[in-house]
């Protein structure tokens, strides 16, 4: 399905987060049992405890910072480069149309380019994994997987439906929706957000979400003929696990899961569409 809750992190929000790491540990008050307990040991012993744990904290806040630069100068890496990679995609898609004028062939001539930059993305699972990006690893691996599942098993690997108009649906949607959220990461790591690219980010979704959804489930629902009547990806019984799969009706279980996932993803980027552009606060009841 598409890649839209991560809007659930502010504006910005990974910078921030990187920020606040690097800033250094608040000293403890001279009322605290802590802090006085310091002050006890390092008089009754004569050394220079209290500059010993001062050095050492400062070491460790030069630590967090450097992590902190270290991991927004990787992450605005990262979104310039698939910033770059989606607009690539999206030039190729459009030279395509104006010479050949028919969507058929327009996935095989960018297939390649779309499997390096979608696959590349993996790293996002990464970045939730070592902290440098507050966002659920759950979430992002589903949205990270749901997406390889229909370059790689889908269309990939069903090739009579790559000329189905379907594919153009869930392309072009991606496309403009990858190039939006993308740059919005890399202009909020600079601390120069353009408002028209905040703008896109929390309205284009509006029409991409629902096109991206439609061309997922009309590519899936016309894969279905094919892998029933091939098998493929499917275990049969009798076998030496006594596992069995089907494929066929895995996809339709994959189809039926949007009916519940996707309003939850639609309304809960509704809401903070209202939050980032209106100021609007949501108050969750308790039950």
């Amino acid at each position: 399905m598409g890649r839209w809750t991560e809007a659930a992190a502010p504006a910005g929000g990974g910078a921030s987060a990187l920020r606040s790491a690097g800033s250094p540990p608040t000293p403890l008050p001279p009322s605290t049992p802590g802090y006085e307990a310091t002050m006890a040991s390092s008089e009754e012993d004569g050394s220079n405890g209290g500059a010993s744990e001062a050095g050492e904290e400062k070491e460790a806040a030069g630590q967090r910072r450097r992590l902190g630069f270290l991991a927004t100068a990787w992450l605005t890496f990262y979104n310039i480069a698939m910033t770059a990679g989606w607009l690539v995609l999206a030039i190729a898609m459009v030279r395509f149309y104006m010479e050949k004028g028919t969507h058929r062939g327009l996935y095989k001539s960018i297939q390649k380019t779309l499997k390096f930059f979608q696959t590349f993305a993996l790293l996002e699972i990464a970045h939730c994994l070592i902290g440098i990006v507050p966002t659920s690893v759950l979430v992002t691996g589903v949205q990270v997987s749901s997406r390889l599942f229909m370059v790689w098993l889908i269309t990939h690997s069903i090739k009579p439906i790559q000329n189905e108009e379907s594919v153009v649906l869930f392309l072009v949607s991606w496309t403009v929706t990858e190039i939006t959220r993308y740059s919005f990461y890399t202009f909020s790591l600079l601390d120069h957000l353009p408002y028209f690219i905040k703008w896109a980010r929390y309205n284009f979704f509006i029409i991409l979400y629902p096109v991206g959804v439609a061309g997922e489930l009309l590519t899936i629902y016309a894969a279905l003929p094919y892998v029933k009547k091939s098998g493929m990806f499917s275990i049969r019984l009798p076998n030496k696990y006594n596992v069995s799969f089907d494929y066929y009706y895995f996809l339709l279980i994959t189809m039926a899961s949007y009916i519940p996932l996707f309003p939850q993803l639609y309304f809960h980027m509704l809401r903070q569409r209202r939050k980032v552009l209106h100021g609007e606060v949501f108050v969750e009841k308790d039950d």
